[in-house]
């Protein structure tokens, strides 16, 4: 029996007193061995010589295999040496090995035989304008295309998203390929007493048959090469994307979440940056520790709830092993990537490049160092010769991508079964309930030891900010709107005005002066709209921030598509406007007008149907065609059917911030009336409010609709005279 006593974590105090100078004892078959003591063991936890031999008899059936106890002592003034913590192992059967085949296990540690001075220099040749950032990676990566732009398209990398924390993906063996870690018990002297766990030992063992025959050379011993087992400085980066389904903690059903982070006693508190009223925040925060290894190895990532009034709530934690993943074979301190970057978003951020990273890994499997050839196209490994034709046969190459040598060595790293670039998802759990799931945690971390100098620069995981864009409605013409009402002298006529809003910006709605007394559907506006809104190109949604409630303290986010709604109303000044018809427009796929009215028809807009039948409409972004000019049909539904309530000419035009600072334009026809210049619409006399134009009211609709029964009643009128006259003056 080999054991690898490597050290002791988190012990707490006994009889009021810390663990100061422990040692470990491992007792099996009645046989025994004692390590040396840890001298000072919150300045070194671990022991100074870490491998130990025992001798055991064991049965070879594992039924009657008897239980391996490890105990630990702790050597305090007078000679006592109390037992401060204790774990029995019963089953031996994942420690057998066999000696001749098994490959002896090296730490990445050994990395830093290579020289620091030969890390990687990181060169930015230019900056890109393009939509592309690490959440393009992401969302390409969990399948959702229409938030990740171009991404996919220009043959960039992806990353690996686990449903489950890294440790317990299996093919990485709990990340206790190195040494695992045991939970140290302490039993009950007393009914009060509590038997909960006391501290941890890390280690591991190996069980393997001795020859029979005492002249046959001893098998090789295992846990050779071992790391330098002392304080390990490192720098280590938290990056927490986003958390799914947390637990609401407030009365509308919602949760104010903020990250707090917790390395022994450094403490970040970010409750500067709460997500308001959501239970899926999307966080896009990196945090940048040092800490020294093993003994600042317990990362405690926490989520909490902000309030404004009363203490902040615990939502849920989750603890990661920071030294498991430094010293697992597996790579697990920073996940290798799909492709060698040397500019841009995915930019190498390991201190060593992948050929000296595959030095390392040949090392660690007894493979000769890598062979290369050809100007770095060829290299052999492991006996293998791979090329950087065949790693690169039917791939994208982009201007990111670094030496051919280092992208065919990266190659080779992704076969030999290292953790890639990665995202886990962990679930936080609380100390009242503490098998419940209190949500979920998408983030990872990297763990770069100091001694190889400075790693590369960290991913840039901010949420994407929403930029400014203003689109402008210009209202022309209406033609063929539904006649609602009847005038007082019995003629068909709408007083014609038009509306228009955005989803969601529903308090902005405008709306057109009113074209009164249309006695064939035609409205002549000439009026402006101007619709302001934030908007996030590479998801292609509108950003959407307001108050739920009046008494909400903060305002929550929505995302929803950008979408223009015109509709046609009949203006009434002694009772409710009446509702005429309407049309909705997806400035993502806007339907391309009719440069006519005659060829405008309700056809345009199909109708839907939940065969998936429809005929799919013509259409155009207006993100990409920045403007559009034409005739768009409005409808009303009436008894199931779809009927043409009018025809409206408009302009769209889509402007960004910077554009609509150089063009200015105003709302209706006010200043700035440029852009173009809007004037007045020439309207036929007709169109005017009769009880404020009682002249014109007279002119145009009495006179005009009465001419020839008033110029009948005069002349009767003078007939009667003269007769009257006429008869007054007989003798």
């Amino acid at each position: 029996l080999q054991i690898l006593a490597w050290g002791l974590r988190n012990m707490k105090n006994y009889q009021l007193a810390p663990v100061m100078s422990p040692s470990l004892i491992v007792e099996c078959g009645g046989e025994m061995v004692e390590s040396v003591v840890i001298k000072n063991l919150k300045k070194t936890p671990n022991f100074p010589s870490s491998v130990l031999f025992m001798k055991v008899l064991l049965p070879k059936e594992e039924l009657y295999s008897p239980s391996l106890v490890i105990k630990v002592i702790d050597h305090r003034p007078f000679g006592r040496k109390p037992i401060v913590g204790q774990c029995t192992i019963d089953l031996l059967e994942s420690f057998r090995c066999d000696p001749y085949t098994t490959k002896h296990d090296i730490a990445p540690q050994l990395k830093g035989l290579l020289s620091p001075n030969k890390r990687f220099l990181f060169c930015f040749f230019f900056k890109e304008e393009e939509i592309v950032d690490w959440w393009s990676k992401f969302y390409a990566s969990i399948g959702e295309y229409e938030k990740c732009g171009q991404y996919i398209k220009k043959g960039y990398d992806t990353l690996k998203v686990y449903d489950c924390e890294l440790e317990k993906v299996p093919e990485f063996n709990n990340l206790t390929d190195f040494c695992d870690t045991f939970k140290l018990y302490r039993g009950k002297s007393e009914e009060s007493d509590d038997p909960s766990v006391v501290g941890e030992f890390k280690g591991s063992f190996k069980i393997y048959a001795l020859p029979a025959d005492p002249a046959v050379p001893a098998p090789p011993r295992q846990f050779r090469e071992l790391p330098d087992s002392g304080p390990q400085e490192c720098l280590v980066r938290i990056y927490i994307v986003r958390a799914l389904q947390l637990q609401p903690q407030d009365n509308n059903g919602l949760c104010d979440p903020y990250i707090k982070i917790s390395l022994s006693k450094k403490v970040i508190e970010d409750r500067d940056h709460y997500v308001p009223n959501t239970l899926n925040p999307i966080f896009g925060r990196m945090y940048e520790l040092s800490c020294f290894l093993p003994q600042e190895k317990d990362l405690k990532i926490s989520v909490y709830d902000y309030d404004a009034l009363t203490r902040d709530e615990k939502v849920g934690e989750t603890i990661i092993d920071l030294e498991n993943r430094f010293l697992s074979r597996y790579g697990s301190h920073c996940g290798i990537p799909q492709q060698y970057w040397i500019s841009g978003v995915n930019t190498w951020r390991d201190q060593l490049k992948p050929t000296q990273l595959l030095q390392n890994v040949a090392r660690f499997k007894g493979y000769a160092p890598p062979v290369l050839s050809e100007n770095g196209r060829k290299i052999n490994y492991g006996g293998q010769d791979y090329t950087l034709e065949d790693a690169e046969a039917n791939k994208i190459l982009h201007q990111h991508l670094g030496p051919g040598e280092e992208r065919l060595a990266l190659h080779i790293l992704r076969t030999q079964g290292l953790v890639p670039e990665h995202v886990e998802t962990r679930t936080l759990y609380s100390t009242f309930q503490p098998n419940i799931s209190q949500g979920k945690l998408q983030m990872w971390v990297d763990v770069f030891p100091k001694s190889l100098g400075p790693p590369g620069p960290p991913f840039n995981i901010t949420p994407r900010k929403a930029k400014k864009y203003i689109l402008r409605v210009i209202v022309w013409n209406t033609k063929d709107v539904l006649l609602d009402e009847k005038s007082i002298t019995g003629e068909e006529m709408s007083d014609i005005y038009v509306k228009g809003w955005m989803p969601g910006n529903e308090e902005n709605k405008q709306k057109t002066d009113v074209h009164y007394r249309s006695l064939d559907g035609e409205g002549n506006f000439n009026w402006r709209f101007v619709f302001p809104f934030d908007y996030l190109p590479a998801e292609q949604l509108c950003l959407v921030s307001k108050k739920e409630h009046f008494w909400s303290l903060d305002k929550t986010e929505f995302r929803i598509p950008p979408k223009l709604i015109i509709q046609i109303w009949d203006n009434d000044k002694f009772s409710l406007d009446d509702y005429l018809g309407f049309v909705e427009l997806d400035l993502h796929k806007t339907i391309i007008p009719a440069k006519v009215p005659e060829k405008c028809n309700i056809d345009m807009i199909p109708e839907y149907k939940a065969d998936g039948s429809q005929k799919a409409p013509r259409t155009a972004s207006l993100f990409e065609q920045k403007s559009m000019k034409g005739w768009w049909p409005c409808y009303v539904e009436k008894d199931g059917s779809r009927i043409l309530a009018g025809k409206v000419e408009m302009t769209l035009e889509v402007v960004n911030e910077k554009e609509a600072e150089e063009r200015p334009a105003g709302k209706g026809r006010d200043e700035p009336n440029m852009n173009p210049k809007l004037d007045l619409p020439n309207r036929p006399d007709t169109s005017f409010l009769w009880f404020t134009n009682p002249c014109k009211t007279m002119k145009f609709i009495v006179w005009r609709r009465f001419k020839w029964l008033f110029i009948g009643l005069i002349i009767l009128l003078i007939l009667l005279l003269f007769a009257a006259v006429l008869l007054y003056s007989l003798p």
